[in-house]
C-alpha cells in the first residue's frame, strides 16, 4: 500500500459499499468515464434535494401568513404601482400563528434570516471540515439531518406549535447542516473533471439548483392541499432517502476507488500545437500534502476571490430574496385583474427558476467562449436591473406578460450567481498559485459561497420589513443590489478588456507580418 493509499485510509476515504453490489452485478471493472457519470447524477441529485427542502418555506408562507398590505412611499419610484395590493388576496384562509398577525410577515422574515445567517456562518465551517473529512459521510450526515429538521418543522401542523421559537431553533439548525452541501459536492466533482469547457459544463451541471428549486416548488404546492406540514415532510423524507443514496453510491475521488486516472475518457488529448491536457482539477497526489493545507486567511489572498466573493453577497442577496418571497408576492400581487391561489403562485414561480437554469448555461458558455468570467457576470448583473424594473411595473398587465418577464428576470439574476459558485469557485480554487494543492478547492468554494449566503440572509430580512409598506422599495434594493455587485467586478472587467485588447492586436500584428513575409 502506498503513501497516497494508507493516507486515503486515514482519512476515511474508503470504497462506497454500493459498488460492492455493483460489482456482483456487472463482472467487468466499472470504467473512468461510468464513476464520472455516477458522480455526476449522484451530486446533482444531492444539491438538488437540498434546494427543493430550501424552498418549501417560501411556498407555505402565503399559507401562514395570508395577509398583505402596500401602502406605499411618498418617493415616486418606491409607491406602490397597483393601489389594490392593500386589500389582499381573499382567497387565502386565516392562517397560522404565530404568522397570522399584523407582525407575521416581518417573523417570517426573521425565520429567513436566522436560517441563512447559520446557513453563512456553516458554510465557513463546512468548507474547513470538508478538507479534512471524509466527504461522503460528511455530505450524508448532512442530508439527512437536513431531512430530519425540514420534516420537524412541518410537525408542527400536526402538533399544533405555535410557538415561534420552536420554528427559529428548527430553522437555524437545518441551516446549519444545510451548509454541508455545496462545498461538498463541488469539492467531489472537482477530484473528478478536468478544466476543459469548465463554464459550460459546470453551468449544465449547475441546474440542480433550478431543478431543486423547481421540484421543490411543484412539490411543496401540491401538498398543500393536504396541509402544510406535508409540504415539509415529503422533501424532508426524500433528501434522507437520497442522503442513503450518497453513502452507498458516491465515490469521493479516483483513489477511494482506486480508478486509473489514464482511464478518463473524458481528457482531451494533446492534438497538434496544443499543449493543455485536461486533467483532475485535483492532482491525486496533493493529498499526502497535508502541511500544504490552505488556510482561511491564505484563501482570501488568491487574486479574484474578494471582488466575486462580495459580488455574489449583492447577486445572492437578490436571488434568494426571489427565492424566499417571489411566491408569496405572486400570490398577493392583482395580475390581470384576479389574484392567484397559493398553489397556483407556487407553481408560476417555478418559471424564475427554469429562466435561471437556462442563464446559468447562457453564462457559462459565453464565459467560455470569451474566456472572461468577470466581463460576463458583470453583463448580466446589469442587464438584470431593466428585467427587474419591467417585471414589478408590468408584470401585473398580463399573466403572459408576468410569465414572460419573471422568466427573463430569473435568467439574468441566477445566470451570474451559478456562474460565480461554480465555475468561477473552480478557477480560483485550482489557481496557478496554488500549486495543485487538494485542500483548496473547498475551501475557496466555502469562503466565495459563504460570503454570498451572508447577502442571502440579508435581503429577504429586509424584504419581510418593507415589503409591508411597498413592494416596489423590494424592487429598488433589489436593483440597487444587482448594480453594486456589476460594479465590484469593475477591476476585474478592465484587466479582461485589456487582455482581449492586447490580444487582439497581437494576432493583428501576427497577420500582418505574415502577410508581409509572403
Amino acid at each position: 500500500m502506498g503513501p497516497a493509499s494508507e493516507l486515503l485510509s486515514e482519512r476515511g476515504c474508503s470504497k462506497p459499499p454500493g459498488f460492492r453490489i455493483l460489482k456482483s452485478i456487472k463482472r467487468r471493472p466499472i470504467s473512468f468515464k461510468t464513476y464520472q457519470a455516477i458522480v455526476l447524477v449522484v451530486t446533482f441529485l444531492s444539491y438538488a434535494s437540498y434546494h427543493a427542502t430550501r424552498k418549501t418555506t417560501s411556498i407555505v408562507k402565503s399559507v401562514l401568513d395570508p395577509q398583505s398590505t402596500d401602502f406605499g412611499l411618498k418617493f415616486p419610484l418606491l409607491r406602490s404601482n397597483n393601489t389594490n395590493e392593500s386589500t389582499g388576496n381573499k382567497n387565502l384562509g386565516s392562517g397560522w400563528a404565530p404568522f397570522n398577525g399584523s407582525d407575521g410577515t416581518s417573523l417570517l422574515g426573521e425565520l429567513d434570516v436566522a436560517f441563512l445567517a447559520v446557513y453563512a456562518f456553516g458554510m465557513y465551517i463546512s468548507g474547513h471540515l470538508g478538507d479534512r473529512l471524509n466527504l461522503r459521510i460528511f455530505l450524508t450526515v448532512g442530508m439527512l439531518g437536513t431531512g430530519l429538521f425540514t420534516s420537524l418543522f412541518g410537525v408542527g401542523y400536526w402538533g399544533n406549535i405555535h410557538s415561534f421559537y420552536y420554528y427559529l431553533v428548527i430553522q437555524m439548525i437545518a441551516g446549519l447542516f444545510q451548509s454541508t452541501g455545496w462545498p461538498s459536492v463541488v469539492a467531489v466533482v472537482g477530484n473528478w473533471f478536468g478544466k476543459k469547457k469548465r463554464g459550460l459544463i459546470m453551468g449544465i451541471w449547475n441546474t440542480h439548483t433550478s431543478i431543486g428549486n423547481i421540484s421543490g416548488s411543484l412539490i411543496a404546492s401540491a401538498m398543500l392541499s393536504y396541509g402544510w406540514g406535508w409540504s415539509f415532510v415529503v422533501p424532508g423524507l426524500m433528501i434522507g432517502f437520497l442522503g442513503l443514496v450518497v453513502f452507498l453510491l458516491l465515490p469521493v475521488s479516483p483513489e477511494s476507488v482506486g480508478a486509473s486516472e489514464e482511464e478518463n475518457e473524458c481528457s482531451s488529448p494533446k492534438k497538434n500545437g496544443d499543449e493543455e491536457i485536461a486533467q483532475p482539477l485535483l492532482r491525486p497526489e496533493t493529498f499526502v500534502e497535508e502541511e500544504n493545507a490552505i488556510g482561511f486567511i491564505e484563501a482570501w489572498k488568491i487574486p479574484g476571490v474578494a471582488p466575486f466573493a462580495f459580488c455574489l453577497f449583492f447577486a445572492k442577496l437578490v436571488a434568494y430574496t426571489f427565492l424566499y418571497w417571489l411566491p408569496f408576492y405572486i400570490c398577493h400581487t392583482e395580475i390581470d385583474g384576479k389574484y392567484l391561489s397559493s398553489e397556483t403562485a407556487g407553481t408560476l414561480s417555478t418559471l424564475f427558476d427554469v429562466g435561471g437554469a437556462i442563464g446559468g448555461i447562457l453564462a457559462g458558455h459565453i464565459s467560455d467562449r470569451l474566456d472572461a468570467r468577470a466581463i460576463t457576470a458583470a453583463s448580466f448583473m446589469y442587464l438584470a436591473i431593466p428585467a427587474l424594473f419591467f417585471y414589478r411595473f408590468y408584470g401585473h398587465v398580463s399573466l403572459v406578460l408576468n410569465i414572460a418577464l419573471m422568466f427573463i428576470t430569473g435568467m439574468f439574476v441566477n445566470g451570474p450567481y451559478a456562474l460565480i459558485t461554480t465555475a468561477v469557485s473552480a478557477d480560483l480554487g485550482t489557481h496557478s498559485s496554488l500549486s495543485g494543492n487538494s485542500r483548496a478547492l473547498a475551501t475557496v468554494t466555502a469562503i466565495i459561497d459563504g460570503t454570498g449566503s451572508v447577502g442571502a440572509a440579508i435581503g429577504p430580512l429586509i424584504t419581510g420589513y418593507i415589503s409591508k409598506d411597498s413592494w416596489s422599495a423590494v424592487f429598488t434594493m433589489l436593483m440597487g443590489a444587482a448594480f453594486i455587485a456589476g460594479l465590484l467586478l469593475t477591476r476585474l472587467v478592465i484587466t479582461e478588456v485589456a487582455m482581449k485588447i492586447a490580444e487582439s492586436r497581437s494576432r493583428g500584428h501576427g497577420a500582418q507580418e505574415a502577410t508581409a513575409e509572403v
